[in-house]
């Protein structure tokens, strides 16, 4: 067969790729392809949206099969045109036609098609008045996002901070049209809270075939800063297209939207996505598209078994239901990179040399986007320049093996985001913690099998006996190397908030935080972790809940190299009330007797040095509670630029990756620790005070973050108090020689501040700058 591939990204280097596999094809073209693609088809230059061009050299060449890769060449109708005029000489195409591609290229065509069908969403507006959006928004029922409700290359979503920024949104849009027609006409929408996942299937107009669900990353920035994007990076899981929950969300947002469209005279077949998300009242449609994703599809398509191009023509010809498709049952994972100045308003780089140093090798690829090839040479130019993708038994070695693949490219003025795979916890929790979770079986048993390979992940050759057994067994013959090891121990919990979380629905977060928390309590004494046991107690186990919260001190476990060996999982009905639990952690680490902190050496003039926190972390959250009502917690603020709860849950930072490494390199020059928990900087910093030693804390100079302004505010709490009670953004602090100070703060690695110093007195903290 002849085939063309239509596109120029690093979704259609994929589909290209896979393409070339077939033994059914005989010739293969990408229009207009790229550097990649170059390597296993014959580009022509021929652009996507010039239609009647493809249709020609599709007729002269006597094209048997024509793949669409971008949605603009959907919705300017490439398919019917095919259709029309080469269907005659047998032709097929895979995509949709232009009237079902409106699902994407009208996002208020696609709202009012979900409330017409019954298909889950948010509440929204539709406006093509510039006044009468800014009338709405000033008094929205709502927290909201604003769409463009055209095609804009999966940018043309903006989540404003503040009403002025969505005015000015609306202003650009509507009355200014900085996005054309893209932008004349916008979707103001509720703004869900909940964990968003891309679920694609391939359908035939009748039936459809459900692919590995995927999580992609769309902010430029780790830790979800930054513009949004059209992706810079995605995992996917071949295992979890098996779970119950991916089953009923593709019953109830592909099958249904495929029976809809044909219900309505628009016959679906090509690639349909549903951008989901995963909200407390149960899963929601963000947005449906009419293609591969991308990067969705660099993730998912290098786990495909089954001949691609045997799938593309089932679903031309309405045979999808006869044809078994086979996938592997592995992870994989993509990581994009970017021209600096991507998704913002800098000018992107000039034209450069792409240096790949990778060999090639049978479970990883570098799919290629903004790439040309020029005198032998790969040119890059353009926003996304390449994609990393890797494929592996487990998500932790698909990624490590991507990230590998990246460093092993040079790209001058190049960024890319180092935490994809971050937060995404639908496709780290164990498939079966959906498919299971209600099977009439122990329930203490079910939250072990649903754990187990969560915990097991954790351990090395040290780990003799685990999860399952009457106690954990740790070797401790790494130790010998030591000169004098000293065990450290600390047990700890995580207060009100796991209150939170139950509120919430959102586990794994609390598991993280015990672990982080327990790490940095024997961190303050020099000690690295060796091993953990968890304990879990409520009133009724659910089995997934204990599995998500095992889940997240699993993965804070194994981010620190620490093995999480054993615990207890407790059913005491009458001691909790319904749906309540609590959870608690014990940590053993080592440290060389020699290097034990506090050191006796602290002295009059030695720095304070503050490193930041994430928030709360894991105090403060039964006053926390008491001065936001569980409405407030739930809504939207604007001066934290999301809702109360999202900054109230975030995670206890474990302050190992930073610490570490100065206390094993350099030590002496870390003199003292103090983690500041419970009671602030006057209940903690005293415990590695000399009695004839103060610590003088200047307040005001470091940054307060906004959760604890607000909470000032709101709660009328004065500043001594709030002192007293909270971290106030300061979670750990170092006391160093004034000497150490550059050297130090190098080291680190990130942005700290000298918040005060030692001086003569009675082991007491000093806050000065505020009033008692």
């Amino acid at each position: 067969m002849k085939i063309v591939v239509v596109g120029s990204g690093a979704r259609e280097h994929a589909i290209a790729w896979k393409t070339a596999a077939s033994p059914r094809v005989s010739a293969l073209y990408c229009a207009p392809g790229n550097a990649g693609t170059a390597k296993v088809a014959t580009n022509v230059a021929i652009a996507a949206d010039a239609i009647d061009d493809l249709v020609e050299f599709i007729q002269k060449e006597g094209v048997d099969m024509v793949v669409v890769g971008p949605e603009v060449a959907l919705s300017l109708g490439l398919c019917d045109k095919i259709a029309q005029r080469c269907s005659g000489a047998g032709t097929i195409c895979f995509g949709p036609s232009r009237a079902a591609a409106q699902l994407e290229s009208s996002k208020a065509f696609a709202k009012n098609f979900m409330k017409r069908q019954g298909i889950p969403t948010a509440d929204f507006r539709i406006f093509t008045s510039f006044e009468k959006a800014r009338d709405f928004i000033a008094d929205a029922p709502w927290p909201f996002v604003i769409k463009a409700s055209g095609l804009a290359s999966g940018k043309g979503v903006f989540l404003p901070g503040s009403p002025e920024e969505a005015a000015g949104i609306l202003a650009s849009l509507l009355r200014d049209r900085k996005m054309g027609e893209a932008g004349g006409e916008v979707v103001i929408e509720e703004r869900l809270q909940g964990e968003e996942i891309s679920l694609l299937a391939f359908c035939d107009g009748r039936h459809i075939s459900v692919m590995p669900p995927s999580q992609d990353h769309k902010r430029l920035l780790d830790a979800d800063e930054g513009p949004n994007t059209g992706g810079m990076g995605a995992i996917a899981s071949g295992p979890h297209r098996h779970s119950a929950a991916v089953k009923e969300m593709a019953a109830q947002f592909l099958q249904k939207a495929c029976d809809g469209l044909r219900s309505e005279g628009r016959e679906y077949r090509g690639v349909l996505y549903a951008g989901l998300i995963l909200t407390p009242q149960g899963p929601k449609a963000l947005e449906y598209n009419c293609r591969f994703g991308d990067p969705e599809a660099e993730a998912i398509l290098p786990l495909l078994k089954t001949d691609i191009v045997d799938i593309f023509e089932a679903c031309a010809h309405g045979q999808l239901d006869s044809l078994p498709i086979e996938w592997e049952e592995k992870y994989s994972a993509c990581v994009v990179i970017a021209s600096r100045g991507y998704a913002t308003d800098m000018p992107q780089q000039d034209s450069r040399e792409v240096v790949d140093h990778n060999s090639p090798c049978p479970d990883e690829i570098i799919f290629h986007a903004a790439t040309r090839i020029r005198s032998g040479k790969v040119i890059a130019q353009g926003g996304r320049l390449l994609c990393a993708s890797a494929w592996a038994d487990t998500l932790d070695a698909a990624i490590a093996k991507a990230y590998s693949l990246v460093t092993r490219i040079d790209i001058a003025e190049s960024q890319y985001r180092h935490d994809i795979g971050a937060g995404k916890n639908f496709l780290r929790r164990s498939p079966e913690a959906y498919s299971r979770a209600g099977v009439d079986i122990a329930a203490g048993d079910k939250a072990v099998e649903l754990m187990t390979a969560a915990v097991k992940s954790t351990y090395g050759k040290e780990v003799l006996a685990g999860i399952g057994s009457f106690g954990g067994m740790y070797d401790i013959e790494g130790l010998k190397s030591m000169r004098h090891p000293v065990l450290v121990a600390s047990t700890d919990g995580v207060g009100t908030k796991v209150k939170l979380a139950a509120q919430s629905g959102r586990y794994a977060g609390v598991g993280r935080d015990l672990v982080n928390h327990c790490i940095d309590d024997i961190l303050v004494q020099g000690a690295r972790p060796l091993f953990f046991l968890d304990y879990f107690a409520t009133s009724r186990l659910k089995p997934a809940i204990v599995a998500e919260v095992v889940s997240g001190m699993a993965e804070a476990c194994k981010a620190s190299e620490c093995a999480l060996i054993g615990g207890e999982t407790a059913e005491m009905p009458g001691v909790y009330l319904p749906d309540e639990f609590d959870i608690a952690g014990t940590i053993v680490g080592v440290v060389e007797k020699d290097q034990r902190l506090p050191e006796d050496i602290l002295c009059a003039g030695d720095l304070i040095i503050g490193l930041a926190s994430n928030g709360l972390h894991t105090n403060g959250y039964s006053l926390a509670r008491k001065i936001f009502g569980e409405k407030e917690i739930a809504e939207y603020s604007q001066a934290l630029g999301m809702p109360v709860i999202e900054a109230l849950l975030a995670c206890h930072r474990s302050y190992l990756p930073v610490v570490w490494p100065i206390l094993r390199d350099k030590p002496g020059m870390i003199k003292a620790l103090a983690h500041i928990t419970g009671g602030g900087f006057e209940g903690n910093i005293p415990r590695v005070l000399p009695s004839d030693l103060d610590a003088h804390i200047r307040c005001g100079s470091w940054p307060v973050p906004p959760i604890f302004t607000l909470i000032m505010e709101r709660g009328r709490v004065d500043a001594a108090e709030m002192h007293r009670v909270f971290n106030m953004g300061i979670g750990m602090t170092a006391i160093i020689a004034e000497a150490d100070r550059e050297d130090f703060m190098r080291r680190t690695g990130e942005t700290c501040y000298v918040i005060g110093s030692l001086a003569a007195g009675k082991g007491e903290v000093i806050m000065e700058g505020i009033e008692k």
